[in-house]
């Protein structure tokens, strides 16, 4: 299994870096190889100062080894080796009113001493950051989940876009960091749903990146903004920065099993903007935005 998904995630990436490449016209992704010490390593992509996207990326990695202390305490275990590989993207685009997305889908194995595997699961997911928020935008968006999860069961849609819109809070703001999407993690195989069940769901959702974002981008890329529209937009950008610092998961799995830095911080945009206190005047579109992201909507679709 982890030939097979790290073959998927390798086509993947190159599926996807070049429809966005396509969407921006002007800009291409630099690659850039690297190799962990300790076992393993990662294709990055990333794309800068783009007519579209004023940065992003889109990186893979397959990474093993032993599984070091701190990680050991957060999954509970004893000494063990681990296998983990996945695609991971961020994109920051210039223009306000396209918004930011962030998706992953990864694979993880673990092993006693003498190379059994003890333990596998997925995860992954999608989900957008709107700065102005176009309800058709985030309908679509929503509604390219729900089919790919249709396929599989019905179940999925609404019980990973709850577990999306409850991992993606930031919990110090009282706010969603965005408009949600997909979230699942420890998919692992039971008696009516195998592993190969799995990959074929998380393949099916990685597959639908592309047509649940680059029409999006087509409908806003050409909008005009105003320097008060960057300014929002830096704004926000903030928040998305606290959360990956603050409370996201893989960055933390990143950081503490010693992970490329470069890569693992490819995710935060190069132009934000802290200010003290600031909120939106009373009936704006940044005011909305903001009562939606304190109040998620229970469904889009």
């Amino acid at each position: 299994m982890k030939d097979k998904f790290y073959s998927y995630i390798q086509s993947l990436q190159e599926a996807i870096t070049l429809g966005l490449e396509a969407a921006d016209g002007t800009a291409k992704f630099k690659e850039d190889i690297w190799q962990r010490p300790e076992g393993g390593g990662g294709r990055t992509r990333v794309i800068e100062n783009g007519s579209v996207f004023e940065k992003g990326g889109v990186n893979i990695s397959a990474v093993h080894g032993p599984l070091p202390p701190a990680m050991q305490a957060y999954f509970n275990v004893g000494d063990v080796d681990f296998f983990a590989c996945g695609l991971s993207l961020v994109l920051h685009p210039v223009n306000p009113f396209v918004p930011t997305v962030h998706a992953n889908w990864r694979y993880f194995e673990m092993y006693d001493k003498q190379g059994n595997v003890v333990n596998s699961w997925f995860g992954g997911g999608q989900d957008l950051t709107p700065y102005y928020l176009f309800d058709e935008d985030a309908v679509h968006f929503h509604q390219t989940c729900k089919t790919a999860c249709d396929r599989h069961n019905p179940e999925f849609y609404p019980k990973f876009k709850k577990q999306c819109d409850e991992y993606f809070w930031n919990v110090h703001r009282n706010e969603a960091r965005g408009i949600g999407g997909l979230f699942f993690d420890h998919c692992k195989a039971t008696d009516d749903f195998s592993m190969e069940d799995w990959y074929n769901f998380v393949t099916e959702v990685g597959n639908s990146f592309l047509k649940a974002y680059v029409p999006i981008v087509e409908r806003r890329k050409h909008l005009e903004y105003t320097p008060e529209n960057r300014t929002w937009q830096e704004i926000r950008r903030g928040r998305y920065v606290e959360f990956n610092l603050v409370h996201d998961k893989g960055t933390l799995f990143g950081l503490k099993t010693n992970g490329r830095i470069e890569s693992i911080l490819m995710s935060l945009p190069p132009h934000v903007q802290w200010v003290y206190d600031h909120h939106p005047e009373v009936g704006s579109e940044e005011a909305r935005l903001i009562n939606i992201l304190e109040n998620p909507l229970a469904a889009w679709v």
